[in-house]
């Protein structure tokens, strides 16, 4: 029997660049594609229908967190063995994904991340200092350091997918994966991968910046103490 790998793929207002991510990602394996619409306003759940995908979508903003799981959860539903999770940006190289799945295929571990820091030639410089900074706190809290705490870029096993459990919806969701690890003791690595930081990718209102990054802070801090 073959490998089951699905790639899922959380977007909101995403029409322009879907397409695209899902005919590259096509080209580099035979993969369920599941496309996660979040509530968009313009025709990203069209697009990703029209260029193959399993649509999914989210009548309301719920946020990326929110539309992974949903995602994850019907990676499961279609019994896929390994799970990958991607941005709809076009900011990740599909060409990495079996550099993440190869680990757990081997059964070597249960996690992989994809780390931006570890390849970060032309990271810009303010994202580094962010992802350090990002790193630290995730420390702080969850008791475990990863060099890319904030990468959407990752590799689960089944085992891993099922056990892993977040109320996150909201940015907060890739570092409290992060405490799920180290609660549930689950083996993990890190592997380089490839940011292609574009005008696009860039300019969108809805990425993880410096004020979206303090705000996820809050988000953090009060949900260890409430």
């Amino acid at each position: 029997m073959s490998l089951r790998i699905a790639v899922v793929i959380p977007i909101f207002n995403e029409a322009c660049a879907i397409g695209s991510v899902l005919e590259e990602t096509r080209k580099h394996g035979d993969y369920i594609l599941i496309v996660v619409d979040d509530g968009s306003s313009d025709d990203s759940f069209v697009h990703a229908s029209a260029h193959g995908a399993l649509a999914l979508r989210h009548k309301l903003n719920r946020g990326k967190g929110a539309a992974v799981k949903t995602g994850i959860m019907a990676a499961n539903l279609l019994e896929a063995d390994v799970i990958v999770t991607m941005d709809g940006d076009g900011q990740h190289d599909p060409a990495d994904i079996m550099a993440l799945v190869i680990p757990i295929i081997e059964g070597k571990v249960d996690v992989v991340l994809g780390s931006r820091l570890m390849n970060r030639e032309k990271m810009p410089w303010p994202k580094v200092v962010a992802n350090y900074i990002g790193n630290i706190i995730t420390w702080l809290l969850y008791g475990l350091f990863v060099s890319d705490s904030q990468s959407g870029f990752r590799a689960y096993s089944k085992y891993a997918a099922l056990i892993i459990d977040t109320k996150a919806d909201k940015y907060e969701y890739d570092s409290k994966v992060i405490r799920e690890i180290k609660n549930n003791r689950l083996r993990f690595k890190e592997v380089p991968v490839l940011t292609r930081y574009t005008e696009y990718s860039m300019g969108k209102k809805q990425k993880q910046g410096f004020f979206n990054g303090l705000v996820t802070l809050g988000r953090m801090l009060w949900k260890m103490i409430a």
